[in-house]
């Protein structure tokens, strides 16, 4: 009797077992053993993250100026510091400047791309540029390489070079070479080496990863389903977009981290990634995202699915998700990383040149919106994927050059 009551215990019990495992996915941190959630190291240091902290409570030094000419830490510098660049200094205006782009392939990079040129117009206007060489890798490391090796090659071609590396570790060995003979500013995407006359950015991806990740965390419920998006490895800036964002995730184990996936600006992919996660825990409570070209298709997504939207969203500042963020009533925020960068370099170049004062390190401001301030950046007239910190409606050609994109129009050669 003792026997059989044993064995119909241990039977009920082996179907309890079965029965829950059925259910949904304990809280356990799934996504953080991915093999996608690891963090580069050697992009990623925790003094960093604090120094990052801490330029986020920062005012700029200068807030007369153009948030695009503002820094958040006096690092002055110019050409005379740089013996190796004597015969530079001794050219005059207008300028030939050189630029080595990762690519313009995506709409951030188009947005700042325009930026760009519209930058170099006006200073073709001012007397102060001559010929703007774009070479553009295409997002291809040994492209890049190739094009910065033949800029070496034509000596009294380019008076300063600007780079934007494809990919952070690939690139340093070359811009180390480029800086050999020629001043070099830097700015988006860094090589890891301080050999460039400027540095410049906003305060960067730590900033943008902790920004919509303590965002998740202050509004999500405990307990609830955390999806994260990466586009690309390897890229110093977006390694540590992630790496803040796991730090912090880590230190709140309250919540689910279901899955970190990369999908590139592949709208297929990214909507793919919302079905097979909804189907497999039923309900997706947060989305975090180290770039927002995709948002809106995440949000569809989540729609077409019959599911409701995610309790807390973190996108970025394209038109087309900050108007879906208004017009849905969605909680959520965007971080950004502000194409007004793009211009800055050209006019760091222009006045290292010169002689005048630049910032050797030139961290700018980097605003966040969130829905106190959404209404001031919803730009109806533009473009879905334009992004509203263009630091751009100061030019000549603003709106129409952003209305109606077209990377092509540019010459390099006047």
């Amino acid at each position: 009797m003792k026997k059989n009551a044993y064995l119909i215990l241990s039977v009920m019990m082996v179907i309890t077992m079965i029965l829950t495992s059925c259910g949904k996915p304990k809280a356990t941190n799934p996504g953080l053993a991915m093999e996608q959630a690891k963090v580069a190291a050697q992009f990623f240091t925790d003094a960093d993250y604090a120094d990052s902290l801490k330029q986020m409570k920062m005012a700029p030094l200068n807030p007369a100026d153009p948030i695009y000419l503002q820094y958040l830490i006096d690092n002055p510098t110019d050409i005379s510091k740089f013996p190796q660049y004597a015969e530079f200094a001794k050219k005059q205006a207008p300028y030939n400047v050189c630029f080595s782009n990762a690519g313009v392939n995506n709409p951030w990079r188009v947005v700042g791309y325009i930026d760009m040129r519209e930058q170099v117009e006006q200073l073709r206007a001012e007397g102060l540029v001559k010929n703007f060489y774009h070479l553009d890798a295409q997002g291809n490391d040994a492209k890049q390489i190739a094009d910065i090796q033949d800029i070496i090659n034509t000596p009294g071609k380019c008076d300063i070079l600007i780079v934007a590396s494809n990919t952070s570790e690939a690139l340093t060995p070359m811009v180390e070479k480029a800086c050999a003979v020629m001043p070099v500013v830097q700015f988006d995407r860094y090589a890891q080496t301080d050999c460039p006359v400027v540095s410049e950015r906003t305060i960067g991806g730590y900033a943008f990863g902790i920004t919509g990740a303590q965002f998740v965390v202050d509004n999500l419920p405990k307990g609830g389903n955390v999806l994260a998006f990466r586009i690309l490895p390897g890229v110093d800036v977006l390694e540590q977009r992630w790496g803040a964002a796991r730090k912090i995730f880590e230190a709140n184990p309250q919540f689910n981290i279901v899955g970190v996936e990369f999908v590139a600006y592949d709208s297929f992919k990214a909507s793919t990634v919302v079905s097979d996660y909804l189907a497999k825990y039923k309900t997706i409570d947060a989305v975090w995202m180290d770039a927002g070209g995709t948002a809106v298709t995440i949000l569809e997504a989540f729609k077409d699915a019959g599911a409701p939207y995610p309790k807390v969203m973190v996108g970025e500042d394209q038109e087309d998700y900050l108007q879906y963020w208004q017009k849905n009533k969605l909680t959520a925020i965007a971080p950004t990383f502000p194409t007004f960068q793009w211009r800055t370099a050209v006019l760091s170049a222009v006045m290292f040149l010169q002689g005048k004062t630049v910032q050797h390190h030139w961290i700018m401001p980097q605003p966040e919106i969130t829905n106190a301030n959404l209404a001031k950046y919803i730009d109806t007239t533009m473009p879905p994927l334009h992004y509203a910190l263009c630091g751009c409606e100061d030019m000549t050609n603003y709106p129409a050059a952003w209305q109606k994109p077209d990377i092509n129009k540019y010459k390099d050669v006047p």
